[in-house]
């Protein structure tokens, strides 16, 4: 394994430290909830869904979290601004970790960024995302809000290579005149979470893997990724079991640690069930090697809960 020359920052979100070298902080899971297609949504413009199964949804990523040692963040997607109204409302009582914030509209997610600054949830939430797509109008909305903490989606689609990626956190893209780590701080976010993007397997999905390690390197901030959408979008894989298609999907998250990951956007958390113990099994790994570089696990690591 390996150690960065630069020192590691860490981020601290509701509690859950994020970053560090590899094999100090235990891998943070982020687990999605009320996300496009989910079977427990009635009415996704509305934010009618079944109680009874999200309640169970999240108590067993809590559980797993709890007995693994592995950070849990809750990754709230929602299509419109009431349907998250009505989310927040329901996990208040549920869940006191973070919460990613997430739409595909925009307007939606300023409104997100709103509501949860006039309730005081502001602290807790991690804006999903700062990218080069971002608008002046959404920019203006974070600014104004209370949010401290967000993931750059560091995807450039003019260079999707590594150094596409390390350059619009450095540089920006077109129509940009800083780089994504400039704008977010400008922005008022303290706590930066990198994540390159990942693009279907064949495409250069191993390309983030690699960006995960180099953004590392060059700037000392956590990065992760959501690599399970590399395996969602493999065409032969859809052709086989769900045993096999289960097996490559939980797998990948244990690649996206081996590079350095501090995160990982594991998908639907009905998959809590696979992903954490590939995720726990990968970090005890990894700092079973890093003593040997004097790293030591920070308390309540995996190593020190499963072994």
């Amino acid at each position: 394994m390996y150690r960065f020359a630069r020192d590691q920052l860490v981020m601290n979100v509701a509690g859950v430290k994020i970053g560090g070298q590899p094999g100090e902080n235990p891998t943070a899971l982020c687990g999605t909830i009320f996300y496009q297609g989910h079977r427990i949504v009635e009415d996704e413009d509305r934010g009618r869904f079944d109680e009874k199964a999200a309640e169970s949804l999240i108590v067993q990523q809590t559980e797993l979290s709890e007995e693994t040692g592995n950070p849990a963040v809750l990754h709230l997607y929602a299509k419109t601004p009431e349907a998250f109204g009505r989310y927040l409302d329901f996990v208040d009582g549920l869940w006191s970790g973070p919460l990613i914030l997430d739409s595909a509209d925009p307007m939606t997610r300023m409104g997100m960024a709103g509501l949860v600054s006039e309730i005081g949830y502001a602290d807790r939430c991690i804006y999903n995302s700062i990218s080069l797509g971002t608008t002046g109008n959404e920019e203006e909305a974070l600014a104004k809000s209370e949010i401290d903490s967000a993931l750059l989606l560091a995807y450039n689609p003019a260079d999707s290579s590594v150094e596409g990626t390390i350059r619009a956190l450095e540089k920006g893209g077109a129509g940009r005149k800083a780089g994504l780590i400039e704008i977010a701080r400008g922005l008022g976010m303290n706590n930066l979470l990198i994540d390159p993007g990942v693009v279907p397997l064949g495409d250069g999905a191993g390309r983030s893997l690699r960006s995960t390690l180099l953004a590392k390197a060059r700037f000392g901030l956590p990065a992760g990724s959501g690599i399970h959408n590399a395996v969602s979008s493999w065409r032969w894989l859809k052709s086989r079991d769900e045993g096999a298609r289960n097996s490559c999907d939980a797998a990948s998250a244990g690649l996206e640690i081996l590079a350095g990951g501090d995160f990982v956007l594991y998908g639907p958390i009905e998959r809590a069930g696979m992903v954490f113990p590939v995720a726990a099994m990968t970090d005890i790994l990894v700092s079973e090697v890093a003593k040997d570089l004097e790293i030591w696990p920070a308390a309540g690591h995996p190593i020190g809960r499963l072994i």
